[in-house]
């Protein structure tokens, strides 16, 4: 999962106007458990697939949706290829009948995470929404815009991965969140948790 998503266009497009099928975003109804699993996907790959799984069954969630987006100015954009080919290698690799891929952050212009989070709330109000992030971005999370602010809008999973664990463990935002921390065996009763809340997932 990545922070500071950057859209391609200066100008925000109209959220009323999601039509085209990299900009709408996935169904959904209230009360459901959803995922999102932000990332920019370049390429998407077997890792992406397995946490995507792992997370929809221990986290015992109704949906999962992938946010392709459109870059990520923490890493090197030289080799980015297009948003829409992102998606498309996304959609193929994911192939599972509850997990959508979707590039609506580009539409809506969100630039950071928790526009994307707001947009999001405010518009599915009734929707049990979870983060999922790996390890190494727990490891930046105090790095994002107002990670205070999404750690109060959303639970959030983070999912180990090799090489990261003691130094998301030990993060600054970590030990600013660790009152929240839940333990592994309650991870299927996070998303009906008020926020802050989250959760460390191993295998």
């Amino acid at each position: 999962a990545h922070d500071v998503q950057v859209s391609g266009s200066r100008q925000r497009a109209d959220p009323t106007r999601l039509t085209d099928v990299r900009g709408k975003l996935p169904p959904s109804a209230p009360g459901m458990r959803v995922g999102l699993y932000g990332g920019s996907f370049n390429p998407a790959h077997a890792g992406h697939r397995h946490v995507g799984l792992m997370a929809l069954r221990r986290l015992r969630l109704d949906r999962l949706w992938w946010l392709v987006t459109p870059g990520n100015p923490l890493k090197a954009r030289g080799d980015l290829a297009s948003l829409d080919t992102r998606i498309g290698a996304a959609r193929a690799l994911a192939a599972h009948p509850r997990i959508a891929v979707t590039g609506f952050e580009a539409e809506i212009g969100a630039r950071f995470t928790l526009e994307t989070l707001r947009y999001l709330r405010a518009r599915r109000p009734g929707v049990r929404f979870v983060w999922i992030m790996g390890a190494d971005s727990l490891a930046s999370f105090h790095r994002w815009r107002g990670f205070r602010e999404i750690a109060d809008l959303v639970p959030i999973a983070v999912v180990d991965r090799p090489g990261f664990t003691l130094s998301a463990s030990s993060s600054p935002a970590a030990r600013f969140l660790d009152a929240h921390r839940v333990d592994e065996r309650d991870a299927g009763a996070l998303a009906d948790l008020a926020p802050p809340a989250w959760v460390y997932l191993h295998g």
